[in-house]
């Protein structure tokens, strides 16, 4: 079992590298940018949704922001290394890469890919 994973986290290591060589359209997050919760988006805390009882929660709700404005540029414009870890997407012929290095202190950012909604994790 760890050598499938092995084998598919080479194969999205090797698309994502080829991707972000390949294109200098592909664009690459660079900067979280301001934090500001969006008007409109739920916020469970505000709504009063209790955290259920037998819940053992480490960090309180919220503790860790996403990355609602994320900023761009595109892989020619950035001095990363060609080993970089992202999560990348493309969609409809608009590509974006998210850095795990980003991602591991933030964990989540909200964006959008054209008209559409996203949310990338890690």
């Amino acid at each position: 079992m760890k050598f499938a994973y092995g084998l598919v986290g080479i194969a999205v290591f090797a698309v994502t590298a080829f991707w972000l060589v390949g294109s200098p359209a592909n664009k690459l997050q660079v900067d979280s940018g301001p934090v500001e919760v969006p008007e409109g988006v739920y916020d469970p805390v505000a709504a009063g949704e209790p955290v259920p009882n037998d819940f053992r929660q480490l960090l309180p709700r919220d503790a860790i922001l996403p990355i609602y404005n994320p900023t761009f540029k595109t892989a020619p414009e950035t001095d990363w290394r060609d080993e970089l870890l992202v999560i990348g997407i493309e969609l409809d012929g608009e590509a974006k890469a998210y850095p795990v290095s980003f991602l591991n202190r933030r964990e989540m950012v909200i964006d959008w890919i054209g008209d559409t909604p996203i949310l990338v994790s890690w």
